[in-house]
C-alpha cells in the first residue's frame, strides 16, 4: 500500500473526488479551460461557479498551474 502525499496539492485529490463526485482530471481540464489565469481568480472562479471549498479550490488550481511550468 502506498501511502498518499502529504504536505502538497495532491494530497486533496481523494477528498475532492469524493465530496464532489467528479474525477480530478475533469477539474484540471476546466481550469485549463478557462481564460482566466491568475492563481486567485481561478480559486474564486471554482469557488462561487462550482461551489469548492477554498483549500479544494485552491489545491486543483496550485497543481494545476505547478504542471503548466
Amino acid at each position: 500500500m502506498t501511502t498518499p502525499p502529504k504536505g502538497n496539492p495532491a494530497s486533496y485529490f481523494p477528498a475532492i473526488e469524493a465530496k464532489y463526485g467528479r474525477p480530478v482530471q475533469d477539474w484540471i481540464d476546466l481550469i485549463d479551460s478557462s481564460p482566466l489565469t491568475r492563481h486567485m481568480e481561478l480559486v474564486g472562479w471554482l469557488k462561487t461557479e462550482h461551489g469548492l471549498g477554498h483549500g479544494h479550490a485552491n489545491a486543483l488550481v496550485a497543481h494545476t498551474l505547478a504542471t503548466r511550468k
